[in-house]
């Protein structure tokens, strides 16, 4: 630090991203959730061309990106705001929602990002233990005297809460707004979007990283009554306007042009989810039940931490988190066939030395 960083962030812990390798020829990337598929040649087309109007600012409104995600969502374009991914929409829910009065509230073990948002605005938070299982009692969250924040599917134990316990949350919580983080929702799990217009304290983010393969474009959204899109508004407008690039916009639009394909890399991953699955469990892994393009997992001869190192040192990458509640276990992302392959191999050979 230096001598001149402000004393208010002296305790802040900033979030830690996966690892991204350098050199990635031989690694098999499995530890930062990344689609293993591609973008259409269409996508980047879109942005190369965009590309030649660089020197003008971007649409601050996101016009014809918003249209086009309306019409996706069946929702209006006064009910969306595009951000420079699902973080920024997240950052913003705590700063026009949060305040030393009104806490944020979420679970002990989900998105990691959810406390440095808190501590960086200065917001006090209460963390609600998840259950032994790793799920989430939604009666825990009734009655908060707070904002609450809901990673559904949650990240990283890949568990998904049904729409309908989420609204249960909604109506227990009348004056207070609720934020519904969907980041891995197009792998299987229920959207909440429809329930924007029954609950006007109803806030969910979503994200074009996973399932539209455009994690490096940074594209996010939030979706919620117009009341809430106009406070975030402010915020954004307060902060950066230009906050959604015309590359990453137009790229955005184009991959809403066929979202057909990316609905099916989606079911891909999830046959391969599916797959994986059962071979991991046949080997002796314990895992959660996942409805994201991830698993998380367990294995009772090997701690996940030293699984973690001897993958690494093999050139398969995963994400190890060292919280003593799942100390024990590692995310990894499902990739493809050939990379999930190599995994297994890899694994086999680390638990056939451990016997």
């Amino acid at each position: 630090m230096s001598r001149f960083f402000s004393d208010k962030y002296m305790d802040l812990t900033p979030y830690t991203p996966g690892e991204q390798p350098r050199e990635q020829k031989n690694i098999v990337k499995l530890n930062t959730n990344e689609n293993p598929y591609p973008p259409l040649p269409e996508v980047a087309k879109a942005a190369a061309e965009a590309s030649g109007r660089l020197y003008l600012y971007s649409d601050t409104e996101c016009t014809e990106l918003r249209k086009a995600l309306a019409k996706r969502l069946d929702v209006s374009t006064d009910e969306l705001l595009m951000t420079n991914g699902s973080d920024e929409i997240l950052n913003f829910a705590f700063m026009a929602f949060c305040d030393k009065h009104i806490p944020a509230v979420f679970a002990d073990i989900t998105y990691g990002f959810y406390p440095v948002f808190a501590a960086i605005n200065q917001v006090p938070y209460e963390e609600i233990p998840l259950k032994e299982d790793l799920t989430i009692d939604v009666a825990d969250y009734f009655q908060r005297a707070g904002t609450i924040f809901i990673a559904n599917p949650n990240a990283p134990t890949a568990i998904a809460l049904r729409a309908r316990e989420i609204e249960e949350v909604l109506k227990h919580n009348p004056y207070n707004v609720v934020v519904v983080d969907e980041a891995y929702v197009d792998f299987g799990a229920e959207s909440c979007v429809p329930l924007i217009r029954k609950y006007d304290n109803l806030l969910v983010t979503q994200t074009f990283s996973k399932s539209r393969s455009m994690a490096g474009a940074r594209l996010g959204m939030g979706i919620g009554n117009p009341d809430l899109i106009r406070d975030l508004n402010t915020v954004k407008f307060s902060t950066n306007p230009y906050n959604v690039n015309s590359l990453t916009s137009a790229a955005g639009v184009a991959s809403l042009k066929h979202d057909e394909y990316n609905r099916e890399n989606c079911l891909k991953i999830m046959e391969t989810r599916e797959r994986y699955e059962r071979i991991l469990r046949g080997m002796g892994f314990e895992m959660t039940e996942s409805q994201t393009n991830f698993f998380f997992a367990r294995h009772p001869a090997i701690s996940g931490k030293d699984l973690y190192l001897e993958l690494k040192k093999r050139g398969v990458l995963i994400r190890h988190f060292d919280i003593e509640r799942i100390k024990d276990y590692n995310r990894i992302t499902i990739g493809t066939p050939e990379q999930m392959d190599r995994l297994l191999k890899e694994t086999e050979a680390i638990l056939e030395e451990r016997k």
